[in-house]
């Protein structure tokens, strides 16, 4: 566990700003209420904020991307002098038993508010021990229906499965003239299991028809047989919702096989593990995406810049959706000018197109995240977006 501390100001925002709150939630005793709105915002105790992230287990690679993303977050607002943060990340250890364990820790230590975990299996269980105290959470990377109709205090700013997945089939059938598809998808995860489900759907939307459903462990690695009977159906695609651990071999080997047809991931593709590790197997991969290193913005351009030059490389979706949280986190801090739990949610409440890396941010009553997705396809070992 480490702990960061971090000073933080608000740039230019459409956040319409109210006066200061008057919580007395968190354990603070008050010492969490400022003075001032916005800009003008100062509250003199260092906010603690929680990250429960998957930083070893099968998500390692995701809550690493996330880890980076929140320390350039937490370096820019340094810079930009303010309020002050002090953010303690815990390895969940992509652990639904450990997720729990740290939530209860973050519940028990005061923070204000907790962002995280990292997969929606570990979200579902975890989330409940912050409902009931209070805690609000800021869920960055959990896709799956149903994670914030888990109480009031829960909130997201990743795009649902059901935001980005039907855009993807949409995109793709039109784009490979697609009649008939395999689907593939790993049978004992939330996650996957809600992305099949999304798939299924928007396929049938798109009149594609699925002439084989084949289903895998999320520890699997060996996909040799299931792509020769994917292969056998002689498909237009092979559309699979997995995880990044399985989308690597799978790739590799349906290239391996002769398997030429489009591959069409859910989010668990979107990784630039994919190409760095499958090599040009990965060439021609379709991945739905809440975020692009295309998108154009300002947000996005500077944090591209800083990211490269900090880390010797470019970021992923994870990393700029762990960034984006802190810019939602401290406009949310700064509506009521109150570091209290309870102003911390009814800011969260008040997100309307917020300029962020992910582009204009708005948080719906159902307390998810709206922005354009897009959809993405390999070509010469990076996401570029597909027309």
């Amino acid at each position: 566990m480490r702990t960061l501390k971090v000073i933080a100001t608000l740039g230019t925002v459409t956040l319409v700003l109210a006066a200061c709150g008057s919580g007395d939630d968190g354990g603070s005793d008050g010492d969490l209420i400022g003075s001032g709105s916005g800009d003008e915002c100062t509250i003199d105790t260092a906010i603690p904020i929680g990250a429960a992230l998957s930083l070893t287990g099968g998500a390692a690679s995701y809550g690493e991307s996330q880890q980076k993303g929140l320390d350039l977050a937490v370096a820019h607002l340094e810079e930009a002098g303010g309020l002050s943060y002090d953010l303690t990340v815990e390895d969940d250890q992509t652990d639904p038993r450990q997720g729990i364990t740290v939530f209860e820790d973050f519940v028990g230590d005061d923070a204000s508010i907790v962002i995280g975990p990292t997969l929606s299996n570990v979200a579902f269980q975890a989330q409940p021990v912050a409902q009931e105290s209070g805690l609000p959470v800021l869920a960055i990377s959990n896709t799956s229906e149903g994670i914030t109709e888990q109480g009031e205090y829960i909130f997201r700013n990743s795009l649902t499965e059901g935001q980005v997945i039907p855009q993807t089939v949409a995109t793709a059938a039109e784009a490979f003239d697609l009649d008939e598809v395999v689907v593939m998808y790993s049978n004992d995860d939330a996650f996957t299991e809600d992305g099949y489900r999304v798939f299924a759907e928007s396929l049938e939307d798109e009149g594609v028809e699925v002439s084989n459903t084949l289903t895998f462990s999320v520890d699997d690695t060996d996909f040799r047989a299931l792509l020769t009977e994917a292969g056998n159906a002689d498909p237009d695609a092979i559309v699979v919702s997995g995880l990044i651990e399985a989308a690597i071999p799978l790739v590799t080997q349906a290239r391996e096989a002769g398997i030429d047809v489009p591959i069409i991931g859910g989010n668990g593709f979107n990784n630039p593990q994919l190409m760095s590790d499958a090599g040009g197997a990965a060439e021609g991969v379709v991945v739905g995406a809440a975020w692009n290193s295309g998108s154009e913005n300002a947000e996005n351009a500077d944090f591209l810049q800083a990211f490269e030059d900090e880390y010797g490389h470019g970021p992923d979706q994870f990393a700029a959706q762990a960034y984006a949280a802190m810019t939602i986190i401290d406009v949310a801090v700064r509506h009521n000018c109150s570091g209290e739990r309870d102003d911390i949610q009814d800011g969260l409440n008040n997100i309307e197109e917020l300029p962020t890396v992910l582009g204009p941010v708005t948080i719906n009553d159902a307390r998810d995240a709206e922005h354009e997705p897009v959809v993405q396809v390999v070509e010469d070992g990076a996401f570029t977006v597909l027309d």
